[in-house]
């Protein structure tokens, strides 16, 4: 049994969000933390958390910080208040492209992870060629969660697990040239958790298809295969780790 850490379940991409549920089971996941991000996405993740196999984190993704206003902030808190959401996310900073304003994603960033401190809720942290400012903000909140699609050094993954985060891993772990898996062998699997980010980041061999959250198993096949570890181990392993930082029943 498998956790998809982090999938976006939205109408957006999928025309029938309950068969994609359904295949997925077939593959043995049978939990899913569906994140938001933005008002739109927020309000159908709240909506899909009556189904008992689906959890929520709900958030601002930093692409949309340049048009958030304070109005948009206080419905976030209201949502929090009023729903059990296991998280929020995905917040972060992406400095991956110039026409967004950096100070702006800094300061949302910032707001949302002192809304976690005051609800007491993790965190699942989107970064994307941003990962010093990252880091140092960070470091001024007592909190611990997900990075998500974490793809760093193995420097980088130290520092964030000391800071008490597992590292998500996707589907790119599978693609040509990528390393993270050395990095994986040296920090164990004790630090991470799976995820898809589906509708994003198919694994090989479906690369360049719609991805959903039935092909985490194609992640766990390639790091049982790499570092030799049964694939049990890996569901129960990463499953705990899951529930370190989320208040979830699996």
């Amino acid at each position: 049994m498998f956790v998809d850490s982090h999938c976006h379940l939205y109408s957006e991409y999928y025309d029938n969000i309950n068969e994609i549920i359904n295949l997925s089971k077939k593959d043995n996941i049978c939990y899913f933390i569906n994140a938001g991000c933005d008002k739109t996405s927020n309000l159908e993740v709240i909506t899909l958390m009556n189904n008992k196999d689906i959890f929520g984190v709900i958030g601002y993704h930093p692409e949309y910080a340049d048009v958030i206003t304070k109005k948009d902030l206080i419905l976030l808190e209201e949502q929090i208040k009023l729903n059990e959401v296991i998280g929020i996310g995905e917040i972060g900073l992406d400095f991956h492209y110039d026409v967004y304003d950096k100070e702006k994603q800094k300061y949302l960033f910032n707001y949302q992870l002192n809304l976690a401190e005051k609800y007491n809720l993790p965190v699942v942290i989107h970064s994307r060629d941003a990962t010093q400012d990252t880091i140092e903000i960070l470091k001024k909140h007592k909190i611990k969660g997900i990075i998500h699609s974490f793809s760093g050094s193995l420097d980088t993954a130290q520092i964030y697990i000391k800071m008490g985060f597992k590292l998500g891993i996707n589907g790119t772990i599978t693609f040509k040239n990528c390393k993270l898996i050395n990095t994986i062998k040296d920090i164990g699997i004790n630090n991470i958790v799976f995820e898809t980010d589906c509708p994003y980041l198919t694994p090989v061999p479906l690369r360049g298809k719609k991805n959903y959250p039935g092909n985490i198993k194609y992640i766990v096949e390639f790091i049982s295969q790499n570092l030799n570890i049964p694939i049990e181990k890996l569901s129960n392993i990463t499953n705990d780790n899951l529930k370190k930082i989320f208040n979830i029943n699996i």
